[in-house]
């Protein structure tokens, strides 16, 4: 019996598309740790996962040329293409407080 293999891409592609909840996670935790081009990276990744970039484009009402060059390392999305974005991957913008370790005076 011959063994498939899968790219880690692959896995992580059919990880995401079977758990949004995994996808937003992995947001928000490069949202955490990262800076601005790790996250544009990251959404490029997850748009895969969510029916490409053409995909992605459709629903986010991005033209598909737009959204590769919002999603590169030089992109610098506007507000409102990101949320576009995140919606057509169903997902949304949110807002949290930092926790801080210590109470301040």
């Amino acid at each position: 019996m011959a063994k498939t293999h899968r790219t880690h891409e692959e896995a992580s592609i059919e990880m995401f598309r079977a758990d949004p909840d995994l996808a937003a996670e992995y947001l928000n935790s490069v949202l955490e740790d990262g800076d601005e081009t790790d996250l544009l990276l990251a959404l490029r990744s997850l748009s895969k996962a969510f029916g490409g970039v053409q995909e992605v484009a459709r629903q986010a009402e991005v033209n598909v040329h737009t959204l590769y060059r919002t999603l590169s390392e030089q992109g610098n999305p506007e507000l409102k293409t990101l949320a576009a974005i995140l919606k057509a991957m169903g997902m949304r913008l949110a807002v949290q407080p930092i926790q801080h370790s210590a109470v301040q005076a």
